[in-house]
């Protein structure tokens, strides 16, 4: 009879747990959205911010239309997109359709579709750690636009193929498929494929170029793709952050709409441009509604509590507590002080292990810190070697290069850029991040600390730091030292003040300042560098991204030649080299694109373009122009060709006073672009030629030196000096494939 009653104990007790237990899942459930607010569409929750009317989300950019879909249930969109999931950790999947571009058998457009989300907010941004951005197609092309930190962005990704018998399933490494990494903080996106033949040479098997962004894991590419990867208006899922406002969460809690409830904490993503919510540890729900985040009782559940006895474990608000029973002390807890008997007396055995737990401590910690130090140059150490640091030393020594470059510590540049603090960075692209740093001895200098490093490449490394090292020409940034004691190599330059011939082009409000004359001794000043890489240099130096953006403009406005981490050394015996390609859209040689054989004519259709930038005062590619004048290369040959120079150079040269110079060298710039690389003039007969343009000019005045009256008329200044102290940041804003993009081609892409 008695164990009868125990059992009907249990079972009630049981009862009332699983109820409570019921209750607090319905009572959570119905607290996801706001009062009287539909929590779900069809099968998908839909929590607050987002709802699915005005009323019941934050604003129009969470509002959700549930609509029904063809097989009759209901089905949440966003901007007409399918949203099959929403996270309240800040993620929202989307079903997106794959921007495409098709042509028929004789290489006429016969479908087209660009897929894009047209939330102009920032509130929704690409989730970097989620997704890649894929292209699909022989033939093709792709571009994503969006925005990033309040400017146009854009990135792209190539694929090429001869055959489909070339195409390897399984793998996305720019042969029939290529595939990036997206960058953190994209909103506002859309995609565009392309195709650079209109597919009439793999017509047969590939008719359509693809783009999309697509979850990681969820696209398995095969050389069926090629024919019949659009299925139905196929669709695949990717991932997009979500955050509110616009503002972290150091400003916005001032705000009257701070949105995190009560039991929350704020956080600042990393991907977005706002902030969450989410509930403190030991509570649960929804924290963007006011009392959302409710009292978790760890109690009910002995996996979320670690009392050493369940039946003492006393639930508090946000946390709980585990009792002892009587005559015991302690915590109750499995991981503390659990329970013990507690016989009230406290003796001279007790103060001494007491005493001596804590000299043990001190002990302990102070060798840990020991050990620790010396694991940290042991690490550096190891570093050294396997960067070739005792071989650079070497090297150094042999040719009495000490003194001019140094091999700094760890610490010196740790110190000099505050521990790499953000505040410091001037530059950031694909191959790493640039630094501005304050050495002990007051000078600034700029280091670039690179995202990748390739053991294999170590020796040319060296080879190339050595010769960097001994460069000493007035129109190339200077190498001072590099630090080998880091996993990747950080290399130390010159710092350069007055920022890129990019920005003087491009931006208005300085274009105006920069007159022909400046512009002429600009372009002589860099042809003069390029010609000292490709000729004087020992074994020769091809640039290979040779760009406005890499050149940079100290106090007296002297041309630099900088950003030499795609260049390569040209053995003395060769001509050309086999490369993987890599450099920038807008300024590749189409040479270089076709056949991968690298020479020194690749740097001089490069500085082609640049003469035309010059010239015109526009981008070397731009989206903004229309599809026939994208290319800056190609529409000023066609403005050549129609006799039309005139209407396409600046306004700013004085056209009729430099009417000569122009013409001279609109047809260098003429020369230096076209396409067969051995009807281009080499470097040296450019700097030869625009010299000798500079010297028959009738003013005496073009040289520009440190006098600033000379200065500021030669660069069309009428008041005070033009200081513009960040070079390399400024260039990165338009680090983009849209507006100057650095692209690298390696592996196809």
């Amino acid at each position: 009879m008695g164990g009868y009653r125990l059992h009907l104990q249990v079972t009630w007790v049981g009862v009332l747990i699983l109820s409570e237990m019921a209750t607090s899942a319905v009572a959570a459930a119905h607290e996801s959205a706001l009062p009287s607010c539909l929590d779900h569409c069809g099968e998908v929750q839909i929590p607050y911010p987002f709802g699915t009317s005005d009323d019941c989300s934050l604003n129009k950019d969470f509002l959700i239309n549930c609509t029904q879909s063809s097989t009759g249930r209901d089905q949440p969109q966003i901007d007409g997109i399918v949203v099959p999931k929403i996270s309240m950790e800040g993620q929202l999947e989307l079903s997106l359709k794959l921007s495409k571009k098709c042509y028929n058998e004789s290489g006429m457009l016969s479908s087209f579709w660009r897929s894009r989300l047209l939330i102009t907010t920032s509130t929704f941004t690409i989730s970097n750690t989620e997704n890649m951005f894929m292209a699909v197609g022989c033939d093709t092309y792709a571009y994503l636009h969006g925005k990033q930190y309040n400017g146009n962005f854009s990135m792209g990704c190539m694929s090429i193929c001869q055959n489909q018998s070339n195409v390897l399933n399984g793998t996305c490494s720019g042969i029939g498929c290529c595939k990036v990494e997206i960058p953190k903080k994209v909103s506002n996106f859309s995609l565009q494929a392309s195709s650079f033949r209109n597919h009439t040479e793999v017509w047969s098997f590939n008719p359509c170029s693809y783009a999309f962004i697509v979850k990681k894991g969820q696209f398995n590419f095969s050389s069926d793709n090629l024919s019949n990867i659009e299925d139905n208006n196929r669709t695949l899922p990717m991932v997009l952050d979500w955050t509110i406002g616009n503002e972290r969460c150091k400003y916005a809690q001032l705000k009257s709409d701070y949105l995190c409830g009560g039991n929350s904490t704020c956080d600042d993503p990393e991907n977005g441009y706002g902030y969450r919510c989410q509930c403190k540890k030991g509570y649960d729900g929804n924290p963007y509604l006011p009392l959302g985040c409710k009292d978790v009782n760890e109690c009910l559940n002995p996996n979320l509590n670690n009392c050493t006895s369940p039946k003492r474990c006393i639930n508090t608000e946000g946390n709980y507590t585990c009792s002892c029973p009587k005559w015991h002390s302690g915590d109750g807890r499995k991981d503390g002080e659990s329970c013990t008997l507690n016989l009230g007396l406290v003796n001279k055995t007790a103060i001494a292990s007491g005493v001596g737990f804590v000299v043990l401590l001190v002990s302990s910690t102070w060798m840990y810190l020991i050990i620790k130090q010396r694991k940290l140059i042991r690490l550096r150490e190891r570093f050294f070697r396997q960067n070739g640091g005792v071989i650079l030393r070497q090297q150094l020594s042999r040719q009495n290069s000490v003194e001019t470059t140094k091999i700094f510590s760890a610490e010196e540049l740790k110190k000099a850029t505050n521990n790499y603090h953000e505040n410091l960075i001037i530059g950031e692209g694909g191959f790493g991040i640039v630094y501005k740093g304050f050495l002990s001895d007051n000078r600034v200098v700029a280091i670039k600390k690179s995202k990748l490093v390739d053991k294999s490449q170590i020796e040319q490394f060296i080879n190339e730091v050595l010769l960097l090292s001994q460069i000493n020409h007035r129109n190339v940034v200077k190498l001072l030292g590099c630090c080998l004691e880091t996993e990747v190599p950080l290399l130390v330059y010159e710092f350069i003040s007055r920022g890129t011939l990019f920005e003087h082009i491009h931006h208005k409000d300085r274009s105006l300042r920069i007159s022909w004359e400046a512009r002429l001794k600009i372009a002589a000043e860099t042809a003069e560098a390029l010609s000292y890489l490709h000729c004087a240099a020992s074994p020769p130096i091809i640039h290979r991204d040779v760009k406005s953006s890499n050149i940079l403009l100290d106090d007296n406005y002297t041309a630099k030649v900088s950003d030499f981490g795609a260049s390569r050394l040209i053995p003395l015996d060769q001509i050309e080299v086999f490369t993987l390609m890599q450099g920038t859209l807008g300024y590749l040689d189409p040479e270089y694109m076709q056949t991968s054989q690298l020479t020194e004519k690749s740097d001089v259709y490069s500085f082609g373009v640049i003469l035309i930038e010059l010239l015109t005062g526009e981008k070397a590619l731009s989206f903004d122009r229309p599809e026939e004048e994208r290319s800056l290369a190609m529409h000023f040959l066609s403005a050549i060709k129609e006799d039309r120079l005139f209407e396409v150079l600046e306004q700013n040269l004085g056209t009729k006073r430099n009417e000569k110079q122009l013409k001279e060298v609109a047809n260098l710039a003429r020369r230096c672009i076209k396409l067969k690389g051995e009807d281009r003039p080499t470097m040296k007969e450019v700097a030869a030629e625009l010299e000798g343009l500079r010297k028959i000019d009738k003013h005496s005045w073009v040289s520009v030196g440190s006098n600033s009256e000379e200065r500021e008329y030669l660069l069309g200044e009428t008041s005070g000096s033009y200081t513009y102290d960040v070079a390399i940041k400024s260039s990165v804003v338009y680090d983009s494939m849209k507006d100057h993009t650095m692209v690298a081609f390696d592996g196809g892409r």
